[in-house]
């Protein structure tokens, strides 16, 4: 019976974990990379460096909090959104949600590269951070396989080249 249900539970929550993962995949490290050069501006980069090294530097429990800082911190914020969408608000409601998981998602990024040395010194996180990323990384590799998966990505180089050629043919029209 226990592996019955482990593969009703595998079936049912694998889409709705792999529609995460598309989105995690695809913001993880821009939204890490813009967060990057954001704190890295002239006027607060001395502030944001200090910072950062502090980070890295907390003992595994705190880096432990640190990392679990963000979730938390956007918790009223997505609840607020959930209010504007539940009274008649939809667009601004679904545009809170989104930004919050943008800005969830660079915050928590750019903490996790600071935090992983640190939090790698705590037993259940060793043993069990690398056999989630192994199966992230299976199921990515699934994802990245499918139909759905590569005409998505043909979708979007087309897109791209279109949006080209429009630039490119207004930008001659300017001139």
């Amino acid at each position: 019976m226990t592996r019955w249900l482990l593969k009703i539970l595998n079936w049912v929550f694998t889409p709705i974990i792999a529609i995460l993962l598309i989105f995690e995949e695809w913001g993880w490290e821009p939204l890490s990379r813009l967060l990057k050069y954001l704190v890295d501006l002239p006027f607060w980069a001395h502030l944001w460096d200090r910072l950062g090294q502090s980070i890295s530097r907390l003992p595994p429990w705190a880096a432990l909090l640190v990392l679990a800082a963000p979730t938390a911190l956007l918790f009223p914020v997505k609840l607020g959104a959930l209010y504007l969408i539940g009274h008649g608000q939809h667009v601004a409601g679904i545009t809170l949600l989104i930004v919050a998981k943008i800005v969830g998602t660079a915050i928590l990024a750019r903490l996790f590269s600071l935090t992983q040395p640190s939090m790698m010194q705590l037993a259940w996180f060793a043993t069990w951070y690398p056999r989630w990323k192994a199966w992230k990384d299976k199921l990515l590799q699934r994802l990245r396989a499918s139909v759905a998966w590569r005409a998505g990505r043909g979708f979007k180089a087309s897109s791209v080249r279109g949006m080209r050629a429009v630039k490119g043919a207004f930008n001659r029209r300017t001139k």
